[in-house]
């Protein structure tokens, strides 16, 4: 290997980039993005927040402290719905999902519950719903819980059961705290993968693989070229993506020596995937649908986005042989957990894919041949 051709080589890609508007775009801009996008939605948020309106045909002090414990909890702000009005019809002409009608006599019953001792005396809320809607279920579920525990405090009776929440974490830990390291791992991947992929194809395609031969340049030397151009990405991206995480969400996540490790093993798996794949690529045109046709599995499947417990247990078997999900994995249990258990066990895992495929890479990439 001689330093001198590694660094030439190495300032050509950087000045390259430069001049690649898109590839700055999905390598700095398009993680940021996703980082200030999910974090605006949930990084604020403990629990989930909704309308609910209401129509209140009682018009009684009873019926409005029932629409008053909607809100409560925070989970639901009631918004008055008119009483003259159809509640159906009202629903679709909106565009609603959910109402919730507080029937005629909701006062009279409760007193006679409560005053009188009368045990059969009951109301029946009506909730109108658009049973298409993907909220509405969870809506519902809260709405449920709260009538429930009205129901517990009209009976006058302590509750038989109660739950007391104890986590395994020293504290709580906002989504935006989880979908931090999942980011940083999808940065390195995309950019490492289909940057490989795409560069590999296009010179291919153009014959200057083959001409690389008749250089100074070893093949060794162009590939720590690459490798280093690829950390200087990664290491852009990565830092990219916290200094915005910890200025516009104040996340707390622990930044140690684990953090660069996966960073590095991520880079040598996904650059020796891409260089696999470039056979496949036969022109540059074709190097984005084979990329894409790797990354979006990996990106959806491996828990960047949701947890992988959430998927059937057939796609968490296949999201446990995607090497995006060990780096996953291992990133939020050094950054979150401070498992370093789990941390070097994810490592290792890593390690080994990114030995074997990264070796099979570099056999594969010949300069002797343009297909």
């Amino acid at each position: 290997m001689t330093p001198r051709i590694v660094v030439a080589s190495l300032v050509v890609r950087l000045r390259s980039l430069g001049r690649e508007r898109s590839a700055m775009f999905f390598t700095v801009a398009f993680p940021v993005i996703l980082v200030l996008v999910f974090g605006a939605i949930f990084g604020k948020s403990e629990h989930a927040n909704f309308d609910l309106p209401v129509q209140d045909l009682d018009q009684t002090p009873a019926s409005a402290v029932l629409m008053k414990s909607l809100g409560v909890d925070g989970v639901f702000r009631a918004i008055p719905v008119p009483s003259d009005v159809d509640a159906g019809q009202y629903t679709r002409e909106n565009k609603l999902n959910l109402v919730l009608v507080i029937p005629r006599g909701f006062a009279e019953m409760q007193e006679r519950r409560i005053e009188h001792g009368d045990g059969q005396a009951s109301i029946e809320l009506t909730y109108i719903y658009d049973p298409s809607s993907t909220s509405v279920t969870t809506k519902l579920q809260y709405l449920s819980a709260i009538v429930a525990a009205s129901n517990q405090r009209l009976s006058g009776a302590p509750a038989f059961m109660t739950m007391t929440e104890k986590s395994i974490l020293n504290k709580k830990h906002r989504f935006i705290e989880f979908f931090v390291p999942g980011i940083i791992a999808m940065a390195v991947m995309t950019s490492c993968l289909s940057g490989t992929l795409n560069t590999n194809a296009e010179l291919r395609q153009k014959g200057i693989l083959r001409k690389l031969a008749t250089t100074p340049i070893t093949r060794v030397d162009w590939l720590v070229s690459n490798i280093l151009y690829q950390f200087i990405l990664a290491g852009v991206s990565t830092v990219s993506i916290l200094l915005v995480a910890y200025a516009v969400f104040d996340v707390r996540l622990h930044i140690g020596g684990w953090l660069p490790v996966f960073v590095v093993l991520a880079v040598f798996s996904f650059v020796g995937i891409g260089m696999l794949l470039t056979p496949i690529a036969k022109e540059a045109e074709s190097a984005v649908a084979v990329a894409n046709a790797f990354l979006f599995p990996m990106m959806f499947l491996s828990g960047t986005f949701f947890p992988v417990e959430m998927m059937p247990g057939f796609l968490q078997k296949v999201a446990r042989v995607l090497p995006l999900y060990y780096v996953n994995e291992g990133l939020r249990a050094s950054m979150i957990f401070l498992d370093n258990v789990n941390a070097a066990k994810c490592a290792a895992i890593t390690a080994g894919v990114a030995a074997a495929v990264f070796a099979a890479g570099a056999a594969v990439t010949r300069w002797d041949r343009d297909a």
